[in-house]
């Protein structure tokens, strides 16, 4: 199962991501967690020790420079539009409690050279890991669907809207679902986070009439704690969460059943 998982910042994208990839390592599959997002925090959701080296592929410059054929410094037209990435997820995931974690971390902004070759790598690499890896695929993107092309997205199962109780969460949760439709993945499940009351439910139910919200999260000062200590989210989750947890699961693999049969 590829499950893709989006929103605006600060919404707890990654709390999902990191509750989703745990819970299915714990029940024996092999989970790649990819942190698509270039603030990247799905490493301390998933409650690796920050004293953990974690390699960024976007910063592995040498590896990506004889994979393109270019050398980034300098400004060149031609490189490989399609690089050799089946061995990359291997060799820099960072293992956790039966999760292989990889981190795309930013492409450098202009004036340092050209970027093409950093971005075509990247998404030679996201290609790889949604369209030809066995592995069940977590992807936590950032604040849109930035990382996904049309061929990407007949690979992915489904799309995981996040968003809280508020204008500009819905926002950007709507605009997830339209660029998603563009490119062809229909699929969504839709979460609610940090809600504090009925009224928060409500207003995320009214804002996208028709569809059906897989859970709501509370908000939740145990979840911050969890955070400040580098304790994994699942470590944090209460009853309520869990069972949260367990129906968005539930909700994309009917998705990801329906897709294959």
């Amino acid at each position: 199962m590829k499950i893709a998982i989006s929103g605006k910042g600060g919404v707890g994208k990654s709390t999902v991501a990191a509750a989703i990839a745990l819970t299915l390592a714990g029940r024996g599959q092999r989970v790649l967690a990819l942190d698509a997002d270039p603030d990247a925090n799905l490493a301390a959701a998933l409650g690796i020790p920050s004293s953990v080296a974690i390699n960024p592929i976007s910063r592995e410059l040498d590896l990506i420079e004889e994979r393109t054929g270019v050398k980034l410094e300098g400004y060149s037209k031609v490189f490989k539009l399609n690089p050799e990435v089946s061995d990359v997820a291997e060799r820099f995931a960072v293992r956790h409690r039966g999760v292989e974690l990889v981190v795309l971390g930013a492409i450098r902004n202009g004036g340092g050279g050209c970027a093409c070759a950093e971005s075509t790598f990247i998404q030679a690499l996201v290609n790889d890991l949604v369209l030809y890896k066995d592995e069940t695929l977590v992807m936590d993107m950032e604040a849109g669907i930035e990382h996904l092309g049309r061929a990407t997205a007949t690979g992915v199962d489904v799309m995981i809207a996040v968003m809280e109780p508020g204008q500009r969460a819905v926002d950007c949760a709507r605009s997830v679902l339209r660029l998603s439709e563009e490119i062809g993945l229909t699929r969504f499940v839709l979460v609610g986070n940090k809600v504090t009351a009925p009224a928060d439910e409500q207003f995320l139910r009214d804002a996208f009439p028709g569809r059906v919200f897989a859970a709501f999260l509370p908000y939740a000062e145990h979840i911050r704690r969890a955070d400040r200590d580098g304790v994994s989210v699942l470590d944090a989750f209460g009853p309520v969460e869990l069972a949260a947890a367990a129906d968005i699961i539930s909700a994309a693999e009917a998705f990801g059943e329906e897709k294959h049969s």
